[in-house]
């Protein structure tokens, strides 16, 4: 079910007071619901030794909610320069942070050695001679190609520009074997928002054998195995949880058999994002139009750039109107903002109560990739973020953009180039 049953008590009551005070668009989180998540995510992976998980920083940027995940003990999977110095700044380090990028330039590279001990998970095999300081523990990203299928969000792994192939996998670990490594980690993601238990039971089977036919080429162990990110979220109302505690229950039995062969089992790490927050935020806007035309149009102040899944991946996001929850969903509407784009749109042809100019919309699910995804087509400007706090209280913790923001990288010493001059 979208949005917690909790977060809408405690959200839905305040929420014309914080319009009021704060004014729309805006994303607010969940405090309680992001801790509950995480407490719950640990206690059911609380079989496997230093399980860990690594929040993926590109889903909910900001350092308030990566403070909540350094509280849980969690690390951070960064993809930047920003997401890395982000992570740093609220005090991780050392292996808390595992770089996982893909095209990496040098400068990437110097920030990630900058950090001290910093966990590369390299996405190609050309990046191994890349790298200046070559550490001590190495990570590759593996892609299985056609041996495995994906899903829309992700792609088919044969099209997906991420990680290295099947058969680049013992090749890389032997160059950085002679570059001086001696610790080594094998990541792999080949999904995203899944909810079929299956699926992520056989990407932990995948890794598993990977790791074994690794291992024996070339006599080496794996420190850890990192099935990545990609445990999904119901979006729908008609859709289940997904569950995690199976994927738990056989991916405990899988890393017993592999210490039986072996004679000793990898770590297990994740870097969920969307599974973490994606439930636990929502965007507040507000209807400012009302058009009825070929259509009914419901015109809000948050457009795509506020949240830009529907557009990108016709996403549905569930929509509430404050006040009007039990009211029946007689009208159909597309819910729309005021960019020049015809898919600057949350909704197509929704079934939603009768709404009039003046009503709170509160988009589900935005928690994760919503406002970090965020633009600046029309010089629309990004809104601010909340954090619903477990003791009730709002706190700002991003203002929204202004003009002076905007016009901020106009602001710069002249500079003109003649080449050949």
């Amino acid at each position: 079910m979208p949005m917690s049953q909790s977060f809408k008590e405690r959200l839905f009551p305040i929420a014309e007071q914080l319009v009021e005070h704060y004014g729309t668009p805006f994303h607010i989180y969940d405090e309680v619901g992001i801790r509950e998540t995480g407490e719950n995510l640990k206690k059911t992976f609380s079989a496997f030794p230093e399980f860990r998980e690594y929040y993926a920083v590109k889903a909910l940027p900001n350092p308030r909610i990566l403070e909540l995940m350094r509280d849980m003990g969690f690390g951070f999977d960064c993809s930047s320069i920003a997401e890395l110095v982000s992570s740093r700044e609220i005090g991780a380090s050392g292996e808390d942070l595992m770089l996982t990028s893909n095209n990496t330039s040098q400068d990437v590279f110097k920030v990630a050695a900058d950090a001290g001990g910093c966990i590369l998970n390299l996405d190609d095999i050309s990046l191994i001679e890349k790298v200046p300081d070559f550490p001590e523990l190495i990570c590759f990203r593996y892609n299985p190609g056609p041996r495995r299928s994906g899903n829309i969000i992700i792609g088919n792994p044969v099209e997906a520009k991420y990680g290295l192939t099947h058969d680049q996998m013992v090749e890389a670990y032997r160059m950085a074997q002679k570059r001086g490594a001696k610790r080594f980690g094998l990541h792999t993601m080949v999904a995203s928002n899944e909810l079929d238990y299956t699926y992520i039971v056989e990407t932990v089977r995948m890794i598993l054998e990977v790791a074994e036919e690794v291992g024996k080429e070339l006599d080496i162990r794996f420190d850890f195995v990192n099935i990545g990110g990609g445990l999904g979220i119901p979006y729908k109302p008609e859709q289940d949880t997904l569950d995690i505690s199976t994927i738990a229950a056989e991916a405990e039995s899988m890393f017993a058999a592999f210490k039986e062969r072996n004679d000793y089992a990898p770590r297990l790490f994740m870097e969920s994002g969307r599974f973490m927050t994606g439930p636990h935020g929502c965007l507040v806007t507000s209807a400012i139009n009302s058009k009825d035309i070929y259509r009914k149009y419901i015109g809000v102040d948050a457009s795509m750039s506020s949240l830009m899944r529907p557009a990108l991946y016709g996403s549905y996001h569930h929509i509430d109107v404050v006040g009007k929850e039990d009211a029946p969903r007689d009208q159909v509407y597309d819910v729309v903002g005021s960019l020049c784009e015809n898919n600057d749109k949350f909704a197509i042809q929704r079934e939603l109560p009768a709404i009039d100019e003046g009503d709170v919309l509160v988009i589900h699910d935005t928690g994760a990739h919503g406002h970090a995804m965020g633009f600046q087509y029309n010089a629309n400007l990004r809104p601010k973020e909340l954090l619903l706090k477990a003791d009730g209280s709002v706190e700002l913790i991003r203002r929204e953009e202004t003009l002076d923001d905007y016009f901020a990288t106009l602001n710069f010493t002249a500079d003109r180039f003649t080449p050949g001059a």
